[in-house]
């Protein structure tokens, strides 16, 4: 819908139509080129109550329970620390083996084969 500024009288016979009872907030949106939520903001204030925006809620993604989590998280980091502590025992024995056989074996980026 286009927003267009209607005046004062024009949104109090919007509100009196609304307050009939006859229609709802689209009906008359439609009818005289108002956006719904328009309406529905005139009608609150007018009858007295505050007006709230409202932020669309977030749902979350998963439904893992939260109970799991952190023996979860206890067991990513042990699985985390072992495989550090592979990656240089790996790599310990990389340059041991270099420095004993005086051969290159890591692979040298930017080199042609």
């Amino acid at each position: 819908m286009k927003k267009s500024a209607k005046t004062i009288q024009e949104q109090e016979s919007i509100i009196a139509e609304y307050l009939l009872g006859d229609t709802t907030y689209r009906k008359l949106g439609a009818k005289h080129g108002v956006d719904f939520r328009a309406i529905h903001h005139w009608v609150s204030r007018f009858q007295g109550k505050p007006v709230k925006k409202v932020k669309p809620k977030i749902k979350p993604v998963d439904n893992l329970p939260k109970k799991e989590l952190p023996s979860d998280v206890k067991q990513l980091r042990e699985e985390l620390r072992k495989a550090k502590l592979h990656n240089k025992l790996l790599n310990a024995m990389i340059d041991i083996a270099e420095e004993q056989l005086k051969i290159d074996i890591r692979k040298k980026s930017g080199t042609k084969q």
